[in-house]
């Protein structure tokens, strides 16, 4: 009796462990974004984050230095500026190398969530240089 309780336990106490992982630092769900770009926040940590940096909802799945990187780590989207046809075209098509990353992802509305968040939180630790210009995306 006290194994399945036990084990019952554990399980219990995984799960929320992993209910929480990646959630825990996703600012812009008390921040004052428009419930389209919350919701694309929250897909963001679910379907991107094992890839994807974003600091503000605490993803850190790309290498921040070249001699971190691996195959499957995407965009660093805190020094990448994204627009959102951009990410359109990249959910649709797995990234713009056709790599890694998986074709639709998300889909729908959910996509255009995503796009929406990305648009207005990629980018925002980016430093220009000389010589770079600066990406604005339509409308912004």
């Amino acid at each position: 009796m006290r194994r399945p309780a036990l084990a019952a336990l554990a399980t219990l106490a995984l799960a929320s462990a992993l209910g929480a992982c990646g959630s825990q630092d996703n600012s812009v769900q008390s921040s004052n974004a428009s419930a389209d770009v919350k919701i694309g926040s929250q897909l963001f940590v679910d379907r991107c984050s094992g890839c994807h940096t974003l600091s503000v909802v605490g993803a850190e799945g790309g290498a921040t230095k070249v001699r971190d990187r691996e195959r499957v780590d995407g965009p660093n989207f805190d020094v990448r500026k994204e627009c959102v046809a951009d990410v359109l075209y990249a959910i649709r098509n797995g990234g713009y190398s056709g790599a890694i990353m998986p074709e639709n992802i998300v889909v729908g509305k959910q996509a255009d969530d995503v796009a929406k968040f990305l648009e207005q939180y990629s980018g925002l630790k980016r430093k220009p240089t000389a010589g770079t210009l600066a990406r604005n995306c339509p409308g912004s």
